[in-house]
């Protein structure tokens, strides 16, 4: 049995979440300065949202709190992978930097995915 996490900034899911938070952060630095408040703004935000709705949901102090706030960062997961799409398909990236990110978006919302049923089932 392992022991219980003393803060969400252990659980993976949040430090992959603040990994893809840095690397959006560092790809929309190059797209044209017309979109700093259209799909700059919008790739940051649903990013940020991510590791925040993580963060917040462990905060809450109930298990169905937590999980809800997973699946809201789940949805700005599926947000951020969208926009990031668009960003490869108007041509502000090119798919060699967006397909990275693609990639880690996968593997964090597996992450999220097992954590919820995990926390699911312990409700039961």
């Amino acid at each position: 049995m392992t022991a219980p996490l003393s803060s969400y900034r252990e659980l993976t899911v949040w430090r992959d979440g603040i990994e893809l938070v840095k690397a959006c952060y560092f790809v929309t630095r190059e797209f044209p300065k017309d979109e700093l408040f259209g799909l700059t703004s919008q790739i940051r935000r649903s990013a940020v949202s991510v590791p925040a709705n993580i963060a917040e949901g462990y905060g809450r102090g109930s298990r169905k709190d937590y999980v809800r706030h997973l699946m809201i960062a789940q949805g700005s997961l599926k947000e951020l992978e969208t926009h990031l799409i668009i960003a490869a398909e108007v041509g502000h990236s090119p798919q060699t930097q967006i397909d990275p990110l693609l990639s880690r978006c996968d593997r964090l919302g597996r992450g999220l995915g097992a954590l919820i049923r995990s926390l699911r089932a312990k409700l039961d």
